[in-house]
């Protein structure tokens, strides 16, 4: 393994002796989008001996724009799975273990247990707060990043007593408050740069070498190529609140009480005759949706649009991925429409759910 790891050996700083740190660590990462792509193949390049890739999603052709881990031939296929074939290719001196099911609070403290460092290169707020408070109660370093737009963050989180993510936001915003990339687009190489960055942080740590970003949150805009960082200061509070609720974790679920009022999963009504389904997206957004009976009324034109909804049926409204889709129920309601639920997860998950039933 000399040759492969040859660049790390003759730095002096890393030598033989780090890239046996690097060879025996044990990395999670959480999500094989566009973060966890680059992050995946750079810290597998580097040689960290155990990869760990959690998803539940599969590929899509819009993810290709900036998911440079897959191609053409991984469409349809598990991002967890996928992105193990892939990184194989490209090292097969290291284990690489796919878990192809979603991150629950069930499943999360058994996973980390396992491994040295955890990455989130989740796209939602849920998942992140979830991440954060089980890397608090299992005692695991936190590599995070973000994209919004042309706008990225790192930080290094729960880090030899550092702060956590709840030490910088204690709580979650409000549900659909902030859309993601599928709902606000990203620009296709910013969560390149992003998720080398936290590969960066990932092998500092592990060598602990340098200074890793704990007690920083760096910002980085591509559009003016300019960073800034923000201090963090550890707040116990937080941190002993998740604590003491440790062992009401594993019975924690994402789905809150109000949530549960309006959002249905399409394998639920896929069969319902005597309903109407709204497709709320802009017309130029993709994936069109031909394989059920769907109205277009994009948001912004459904105050105007009221007299064209069918009340006599149940209502039921997507967008591309959940967000949108629970205002326009909400809204719905408050016109006195109550028979109306939003679809979980959007146009992607009609889409997979249509294609499965087909096969």
């Amino acid at each position: 393994m000399t040759n492969r790891y040859n660049r790390h050996i003759i730095l002096s700083e890393i030598g033989q002796a780090g890239q046996d740190k690097i060879s025996n660590a044990k990395v999670l990462v959480i999500g094989a989008g566009g973060l966890g792509c680059p992050i995946l193949q750079y810290i597998t390049a580097a040689g960290v001996g155990t990869v760990g890739i959690i998803d539940f999603d599969v590929v899509e052709l819009s993810n290709l724009q900036r998911q440079v881990l897959f191609g053409k031939s991984s469409l349809g296929k598990n991002k967890a799975i996928a992105a193990k074939e892939r990184l194989e290719d490209l090292n097969d001196a290291i284990s690489i273990i796919a878990y192809p099911e979603p991150l629950t609070y069930q499943n999360a403290i058994t996973l980390f247990e396992q491994y040295d460092v955890i990455v989130d290169g989740s796209d939602n707020f849920e998942t992140r707060y979830l991440v954060n408070d089980a890397c608090i109660i299992t005692k695991k370093p936190l590599v995070f990043g973000a994209i919004y737009k042309f706008e990225g963050q790192v930080s290094v989180f729960n880090y030899k007593n550092g702060p956590s993510y709840r030490c910088l936001f204690p709580n979650p915003p409000e549900q659909g408050s902030v859309p993601n990339c599928s709902e606000i687009g990203v620009l296709g190489v910013l969560p390149g740069i992003i998720g080398s960055m936290q590969a960066n942080e990932i092998l500092k740590i592990i060598l602990n070498l340098g200074k890793t970003l704990s007690g920083k949150l760096l910002f980085y805009n591509a559009l003016n190529s300019k960073t800034s960082t923000l201090n963090i200061k550890r707040n116990d509070a937080v941190i002993n609140e998740v604590l003491s609720a440790e062992h009401n974790f594993s019975a924690k679920s994402f789905t809150s009480s109000c949530e549960q009022n309006i959002a249905v999963s399409i394998q639920d009504i896929i069969q319902k005759e005597t309903i109407q389904i709204i497709d709320i997206r802009e017309p130029h957004e993709l994936p069109k949706v031909d394989e059920l009976s769907v109205i277009s009324i994009p948001l912004s034109t459904l105050e105007y649009k009221l007299d064209s909804l069918n009340t006599d049926k149940a209502i039921y409204v997507f967008c591309q991925s959940g967000i949108r889709s629970k205002k326009a129920v909400q809204f719905l309601k408050e016109k006195g429409i109550t028979n109306c639920y939003s679809i979980k997860e959007g146009a992607l998950e009609i889409k997979r759910t249509c294609q499965v039933l087909k096969t």
